[in-house]
């Protein structure tokens, strides 16, 4: 959960930063006045002047150097110490905090002021691309946020001066959701002594095709202590090394190839120590449903699933823009060359362009089920006809650079957003920007996260769509390592809810992410598991959606808006249909079918379109009970023009329980309807 800068330490005002900040208060008129009693501007604060607060900036300064990365120590070298850290620095939205007679910060004096000081280093503006972005509503009236570099007592101050205006937050990164690789039970971190104990010491050598070397496979071997791990060389061959431990400790073997075979897993491993141990593999082609792949087109397993390959051959997404933020998208792939726009925002000021490297293979993988071309070979798409934008934000990706990939998507008009990632802690700054590019018009389609654990941010926010992984039997072989994702939940048609798949009651709907066959560069393909997999087939059901479904051809949901993008979610989660035997937290809805979301068919007993949210219906009470829903945006729900969006003080919420229920206040118990706790803008 997000912390305080300093995690929850308290620090002396600082005058470098109290006289910037009340300037930019000042400036709009009204603003309150410093609580530091210092009312000198930026500049005099940093001059260090007789009788403008010189002496207690000089100890501010000394108390911010005394972390500072570089000094020297007394026995020579360089003393380690903390490093400055890259914080996100925003105007907090003013929808509720005007209500509590607070002015909102200035963007442009908030600014001068950071540059201002001496020890803050403003290294990125993010803020509206063209005047269509600026008059996007969400912001507060403030032009983006500011990206800077300061220590964390400098960022503890900048926060408590900025008095309940100013968001002050770690930019912390971003992970692609993919699961990691689960290692047999009783795995120890205990690192052996270098000399003295036993050492295995195992040739693996990876063959495909008729012995053909597989080159850049990833390998594991897992003992009881630390595991070992390697990529074969070109001929197919690479040599571990498990300290303490002995042949009858080896757990487990894991090769992950490159591209175009099945993956492979052995348990208890009869591991040879005097020759090369040969894993031969299985090309993706050699399994039923693949018969004849790549040269000839199929649908993934998953696309069946979701009678993707029943659809009207005239269905294609037409008219919709589609961004996936992710790794890229490797252009030179047969099914990929049709997109042609995108943006880097890792390198946007040195090379915009390079949004069609993918070094990854995650964000080509992503786009070729949403949108591979509808050619003779290869895969086919949910949307081939759809105008496909790559975000590249991968690998290294921060929560500044996803605000600026979604500033991207709202100067660029598009309309359905895949994020397969996810970060550990809350931003309330991303989530303005969520909001933000919701109520211009944005769907914004997440994975749900790969711990096994609660749902994760952003996926746990109220402003978009979370998506949960299913898998089904008889979709890979047993000898692959998707078999290790499989649990108990197995129903009557094989689907099964996967292991690493985070749950929770913000679960919206499953979509397939267990052994998903899809593009990776530079031309080949590769079978892939996670809710990373499993979120493409909801965008790009979300996709056909909007271009095909008749609501989305009326006034009221042609209109780009928070509406039309709740009206979206509602008729996905409504053309859903109950998977594996797991409960709604792992499964939300159920998989979303594509012909009921087109309106080309009314499903048997289906939930109208005007379905709650899971965590609101009333099944799921039992288990919401008591649940700290502070922890997930679920209790922080406001209401604008019938979507749901975030309200920071839950004012919305408040008054809308109070009406629901006749003038009463709903009872503690009902679990659907928290009493909103208080609101602490740090502390979630």
């Amino acid at each position: 959960m997000a912390k305080t800068s300093n995690d929850g330490a308290s620090s002396p005002p600082d005058p470098t930063l109290s006289g910037g900040i009340e300037a930019a208060s000042s400036s709009e008129g009204g603003g309150r006045s410093s609580r530091s009693g210092s009312s000198g501007s930026a500049s005099s604060a940093s001059s260090g002047s007789a009788g403008d607060g010189s002496e207690a900036r000089a100890s501010a300064d000394s108390v911010a150097s005394a972390g500072e990365p570089g000094r020297r120590s007394d026995s020579g070298g360089r003393a380690i110490a903390a490093r400055k850290k890259q914080y996100v620095i925003a105007p907090r939205q003013p929808d509720g905090l005007q209500a509590m007679s607070f002015q909102p910060l200035q963007f442009s004096a908030l600014e001068q002021a950071l540059r201002s000081s001496n020890d803050i280093e403003v290294v990125d503006t993010v803020g509206p691309k063209s005047v269509l972005g600026a008059l996007a509503d969400g912001m507060g009236g403030s032009q983006g946020v500011l990206v800077a570099r300061m220590t964390e007592q400098k960022a503890a101050v900048l926060h408590q001066q900025g008095q309940g205006r100013l968001l002050v937050e770690h930019d912390q990164h971003l992970n692609l959701m993919e699961p990691a690789l689960r290692q047999p039970t009783m795995v120890t971190g205990m690192m052996p002594a270098a000399a003295g104990g036993p050492v295995l010491n195992a040739v693996i050598s990876v063959v495909g095709k008729d012995g053909a070397p597989q080159a850049d496979a990833e390998v594991s071997l897992f003992g009881s202590m630390l595991p070992a791990s390697g990529v074969t060389d070109a001929n197919g061959q690479v040599t571990l090394s498990l300290f303490g431990e002995t042949r009858e400790s080896v757990r487990g073997l894991y090769v992950k190839p490159k591209a175009d075979y099945w993956s492979f897993y052995q348990r208890d491993p009869d591991i040879s120590t005097d020759e090369a141990n040969v894993v031969g593999l299985r090309a993706l082609s050699d399994w039923p449903s693949l018969a004849g792949f790549p040269r000839q087109r199929a649908y993934g397993w998953g696309q069946k699933a979701m009678r993707l390959d029943q659809l009207p051959g005239n269905y294609r997404g037409q008219g919709i823009k589609i961004a996936i933020i992710d790794s890229g998208a490797a252009t030179s792939h047969a099914n990929l060359r049709g997109i042609k726009a995108g943006f880097d925002v890792l390198n946007k000021k040195t090379n915009p362009d390079g949004w069609d490297q993918d070094t990854l293979g995650h964000g080509s993988h992503c786009a070729g089920v949403i949108a591979a071309a509808d050619i003779a070979s290869g895969i086919r798409g949910f949307a081939p006809d759809a105008e496909v934008h790559a975000c590249k934000l991968f690998p290294g990706g921060q929560i500044s650079q996803l605000i600026d990939a979604l500033e991207y998507c709202i100067d660029k008009q598009i309309d359905v957003v895949n994020l397969s990632l996810g970060g550990a802690e809350v931003s309330e700054a991303l989530e303005q920007q969520i909001v933000r590019a919701k109520r211009a018009g944005i769907a914004c389609i997440v994975a749900a996260g790969n711990s096994g654990g609660a749902v994760q941010y952003p996926a746990s926010s109220p402003n978009v769509l979370a998506v949960a992984a299913v898998g089904k039997l008889d979709e890979f072989p047993a000898d692959s390592y998707h078999a290790q994702t499989l649990d108990q939940n197995v129903d009557a048609y094989g689907y099964f809810t996967a292991k690493f798949s985070c749950f929770g009651p913000q679960v919206a709907v499953c979509g397939p992410g267990v052994a998903i066959t899809s593009c990776v560069p530079p031309n080949n393909f590769a079978a892939w598991d996670g809710t990373s997999m499993a979120t493409p087939h909801i965008t790009g059901l979300a996709a056909l959606t909007l271009a095909h479904h008749p609501d989305f051809q009326t006034p009221q949901y042609k209109a780009r808006g928070a509406e039309r993008v709740e009206r979206l979610f509602q008729l996905i989660r409504a053309s859903a249909h109950r998977v594996s035997l797991g409960d709604q937290s792992r499964t939300g809805f159920g998989l979303p079918d594509v012909l009921v979301a087109v309106g080309l068919q009314t499903q048997a007993g289906q939930q109208p379109a005007q379905a709650v949210a899971p965590q609101q219906a009333a099944a799921l009470a039992p288990m919401m009970a008591g649940q700290a829903l502070g922890n997930n945006f679920a209790g922080l729900v406001g209401n604008l023009g019938g979507a749901q969006v975030y309200d920071p003080l839950a004012l919305d919420m408040a008054r809308a329980q109070f009406a629901a229920y006749g003038g009463h206040w709903p009872p503690l118990h009902v679990g659907a309807f928290p009493l909103p706790k208080q609101y602490n803008p740090i502390m979630w």
